[in-house]
């Protein structure tokens, strides 16, 4: 299998977009892999933006973002409140975001939902990145939960146990609000991380996987 290799990236640079559609999204789905490009390059700017979220929630969102964020050299972390579930029924103010974001932030890798996930909010996020970033390598990641609409990742990210651990301590620290949901618990998190690194032959057994429609090598 061939293989990308962050190793001779340390001192370049990386300006990385993250678009979630609420508050824990992001974290979940991508958020170990964050901490290991923190880790690679020295040189990072991060744009983090979670689309809907109320008062409690949002303060949830920002506090996990600094932490996630705590290495990045440059950071914008912008918390929007738009109607949770109501996405699709006001697209049209999603997508004037997107066309603000465009002109404000050209990334390198930007990370965005499944394309395929059944929750409509995140379809939406995940068709006006694509609809709004045309040139850019795009990974979409995916986030356990009830609706059973997990796919088959075709792009892994390696990862050792101590970010897992990170990156779910945050989670369940920062994310009060969710602990009443029986899919939001630590071994939920973990399963998936360890399910991905078998998939993907992981040397320290774990790893989140991503769709990549489109990559040019």
């Amino acid at each position: 299998m061939f293989k990308l290799d962050f190793s001779n990236s340390r001192n370049s640079s990386l300006r990385l977009l993250c678009v979630g559609a609420h508050s824990d999204d992001i974290e979940i789905g991508c958020g170990a892999t964050v901490l290991r490009l923190l880790e690679e390059y020295s040189n990072i700017e991060v744009c983090w933006v979670v689309f809907g979220s109320g008062e409690q929630r949002g303060s949830e969102a920002r506090e996990s973002a600094r932490l996630f964020l705590e290495e990045a050299k440059q950071k914008k972390i912008v918390i929007l409140s738009f109607r949770d579930s109501f996405f699709p029924y006001i697209g049209t103010e999603i997508k004037e975001f997107f066309e603000t974001l465009k002109h404000d932030f050209s990334p390198d890798l930007i990370f965005t939902h499944y394309r395929n996930d059944l929750h409509q909010d995140h379809r939406l996020i995940s068709e006006l990145t694509w609809n709004t970033f045309r040139d850019h390598f795009i990974l979409e990641y995916e986030i356990v939960k009830y609706d059973g609409d997990l796919g088959a990742p075709n792009f892994f990210v390696h990862l050792d146990e101590d970010i897992c651990q990170k990156k779910i301590n945050i989670i369940m620290e920062c994310f009060s609000t969710q602990g009443s949901r029986n899919w939001f618990t630590a071994d939920a998190f973990l399963s998936i991380l360890r399910l991905r690194g078998v998939e993907s032959n992981a040397p320290q057994r774990y790893a989140e996987g991503f769709y990549c429609r489109k990559i040019v090598f």
